[in-house]
């Protein structure tokens, strides 16, 4: 049968797609299925970006000089003393104010104004070492390394080096500032974590 020319055109009016309403509203709800997977892309992208240049590019506060305690705190008969190094410690974004976060040994000659600064942290394990009172020396409880109250080694001793002297100053006034550093442990040389 063969169709009349009147058939044909009607069959291509009802075959061409009616732009309704139906398809501006399925236009929309893919549009903002689109935005919401964008953003849903993006947000952890941003986030991961945000990370990476932020916390590592901070300056840290590593090496810089943190009061520690008054001159007149430190007794003059050369016999170390252990005091706390109390700072703002920052872990990424996390903030912790007002924290402890390692220990020094320090000294001073009789009748000196100088003082000495020992790291409390062994070199060897990073334990921290305690003054042995019957031997008059520095001992580390994990590994047994030794010490002399002027931080030299004391053989044998697993630790490969002294105790890491740090460096010290006096203000105007009379507070003890240490430039507090950590430094690798198990290494011979003193090398600062960054």
């Amino acid at each position: 049968m063969r169709s009349t020319p009147d058939k044909a055109t009607d069959f291509e009016k009802t075959s061409k797609p009616a732009l309704g309403p139906e398809h501006r509203r399925s236009f929309v709800i893919k549009a903002i299925a689109l935005a919401c997977g964008a953003i849903a892309t993006l947000s952890p992208f941003a986030a991961g970006v945000w990370t990476y240049l932020d916390p590592l590019r901070r300056q840290s506060k590593a090496s810089t000089f943190i009061r520690v305690v008054s001159l007149g705190s430190i007794p003059d008969d050369g016999i170390p003393r252990l005091f706390p190094i109390v700072s703002d410690r920052l872990d990424a974004w996390t903030g912790f104010p007002s924290e402890p976060i390692g220990a020094v040994y320090l000294s001073r000659e009789k009748g000196s104004p100088q003082v000495k600064a020992l790291s409390a942290i062994c070199p060897h394990a990073g334990c921290f070492v305690d003054i042995s009172a019957p031997s008059d020396c520095f001992r580390c409880p994990c590994h047994n390394s030794s010490f002399t109250l002027s931080g030299a080694m004391i053989q044998p001793s697993p630790s490969p080096r002294e105790m890491d002297a740090l460096d010290c100053q006096i203000d105007e006034s009379g507070q003890v500032l240490v430039k507090w550093e950590n430094f690798y442990t198990g290494i011979a040389t003193k090398v600062p974590r960054a």
